[in-house]
């Protein structure tokens, strides 16, 4: 059984889990913490279900532990491929913009390659990017597609409209895994408030389904500043 201090947690992760160590120091720090917020560790951790719903402030980890357990499951070939998307809120379209679909989308997607490069090695991130296993897509192309075996990050979900998450939720096929990141509390758009966000119209829409993981964060893991 594992114990729930930084050092033991640390000591897990480096038998289970590939990756840079100043990483896995970050995060055995940050789950440690959590788990002595909530007093006592969870029975369920919640990563099997289907959907999972994780929310928190700012700084508490949504999109570093999203990462960390796609990655995990694709090089434990439990997952075929990851595919992340995130709005793109701004009053000009992803077109104006120079290069191919990729670097049309780098300015929105900064904050997910920041994650993933203090995780892993740069070069192999890169070569996952570059043979399809991890796939960047924008929100308007994900109408018509079907993902089967994918492990899907919706990143900053508190910024899409009900419509537009129920648009991402449908693409699942079998053995999809759906995960949203998003803060409810730090909205960028002037045409969605708190109760008719995307991310509330979801949390409320599974609330009670069995397949259905809730997870909240409390606190942001952040310097002192």
């Amino acid at each position: 059984d594992i114990k729930y201090d930084p050092s033991s947690i640390k000591e897990y992760l480096d038998i289970h889990v590939v990756g840079q160590n100043n990483a896995k120091t970050v995060l055995s720090v940050a789950i440690a913490n959590h788990y002595k917020r909530i007093n006592s560790p969870p029975k369920d951790l919640e990563i099997h279900k289907g959907n999972v719903l994780l929310i928190g402030p700012t700084g508490s980890g949504k999109t570093l532990l999203a990462c960390q357990i796609a990655l995990d499951l694709v090089f434990k070939r439990e997952m075929e491929k990851i595919i992340i998307t995130r709005p793109t809120v701004s009053k000009e379209e992803i077109g104006f913009l120079p290069g191919d679909l990729k670097e049309k989308m780098d300015p929105w997607l900064a904050p997910i390659y920041s994650n993933l490069y203090l995780l892993y090695d740069k070069e192999k991130i890169d070569k996952l990017i570059a043979d399809g296993t991890i796939e960047i897509v924008p929100f308007a192309f994900m109408r018509g597609r079907t993902f089967l075996n994918k492990y899907l990050i919706i990143d900053e979900a508190q910024n899409l409209t009900p419509k537009q998450m129920k648009t991402l939720v449908t693409r699942a096929g079998p053995g999809t895994k759906i995960v949203c990141c998003g803060n409810i509390a730090q909205i960028d758009t002037p045409y969605l408030t708190e109760g008719s966000s995307g991310l509330t119209y979801v949390v409320d829409r599974f609330k009670g389904w069995d397949h259905n993981g809730h997870v909240t964060l409390m606190r942001g893991e952040r310097s002192r500043l």
